[in-house]
């Protein structure tokens, strides 16, 4: 054979083995408790010249298992199919501060509630991007001298067609609105008591037992608080000396378990009666944990950085965001 044929047929054989390699690559499965995930590779794929920006935001899925999550970017909302295929992206308005979002229907439509930090207001949007309504800061609370102290960060429908606005990067209350948006009335405030607030991140509406129940991620106090609608404490989840929760930032329902998503590096399942099933994705070195400026050659498959919210697919797949600022979304798929 000659030489260059030879060098040729021994690139193309190595190409092919290299290639054989990372086809036979092992998966990633992460297990929590009995539930297992596989973390799906390079899941999110976007177009050409495309990047996400910085991921400070949440995670819904919508009817037909399509993921929202939001950026800092002009694409302050992008969109994908389950699969990871790149569906649409809009919010050019929005960019710098579009933070919370939640799903709700109406009349067998679904809208999106989200809140925006820099526009210090909750605003309502269909699924493609088109504003409804903008409702500004709580004035009539008495709690703010200006707009500028109110920076909610999420954003939680309520069963009579109302909601609660969790003011997470302000001063730490939790606004209740009716179903005509109308303020009723707050709660929390800053503290670190049963009932008082520090950074209530995320919070959720659990509507499954015999009454309504409030979810609070209160981040900076490091745990979880359940209050009843008219906002009164019943609980709180932490135990510091185990590790349970370090900084809760969101949390999310599939069934009986509660997806928590910890900015310091690792999402927590959490079962019906908020005790431990297990961590997933921890990361094993706690400079990289809360780092918005881990570059992505620093990232690995399997580990988490910063996760900022984690949400469920009609199958239990879940789908993860980190706060890191080159963007980052993660999708691991139910094993088991």
């Amino acid at each position: 054979m000659h030489r260059s044929a030879r060098l040729a047929f021994l690139f193309l054989l190595a190409a092919g083995a290299l290639s054989l390699q990372q086809a036979e690559e092992p998966p990633i499965r992460l297990q929590a408790g009995e539930r297992i995930f596989e973390w799906v590779r390079g899941w999110g794929k976007l177009p050409e010249g495309m990047t996400l920006g910085n991921t400070h935001g949440c995670i819904v899925v919508d009817a037909r298992d399509r993921v929202y999550l939001n950026t800092d970017s002009e694409n302050a909302v992008v969109v994908f199919e389950a699969n990871g295929a790149f569906v649409k992206a809009w919010g050019k308005d929005l960019a710098g501060g579009l933070h919370g979002m939640a799903l709700v229907k109406e009349d067998g439509q679904e809208f999106l509630l989200l809140t925006h930090i820099g526009r210090h207001q909750v605003l309502k949007a269909t699924l493609d991007g088109e504003i409804l309504w903008t409702l500004d800061y709580p004035a009539e609370s008495g709690l703010y001298e200006k707009a500028e102290q109110y920076l909610p960060t999420s954003v939680a429908p309520l069963p009579d067609g109302g909601f609660l606005v969790a003011d997470g990067y302000g001063a730490s209350w939790i606004h209740r609105y009716d179903k005509d948006k109308k303020y009723v009335k707050s709660f929390g405030g800053p503290g670190t008591e049963l009932g008082k607030l520090h950074c209530p991140h995320g919070i959720w509406v659990a509507t499954g037992g015999s009454e309504p129940l409030l979810l609070v991620a209160d981040r900076e106090n490091n745990r979880l608080q359940v209050f009843d609608l008219e906002g009164n404490p019943k609980r709180e989840v932490r135990d510091v000396e185990h590790d349970l929760l370090r900084r809760p930032c969101h949390m999310h329902p599939y069934g009986s378990e509660l997806a928590v998503a910890d900015l310091a590096g690792r999402v927590t399942l959490l079962d019906a009666a908020l005790g431990l099933i297990g961590h997933l994705g921890d990361n094993p070195d706690p400079a990289k944990r809360a780092n918005n400026g881990v570059p992505p050659a620093e990232w690995k498959d399997g580990e988490f950085v910063a996760p900022h919210c984690a949400n469920w697919d009609s199958n239990g797949n879940l789908y993860v965001t980190d706060w890191v600022s080159a963007g980052r979304i993660s999708k691991l798929a139910r094993v088991r």
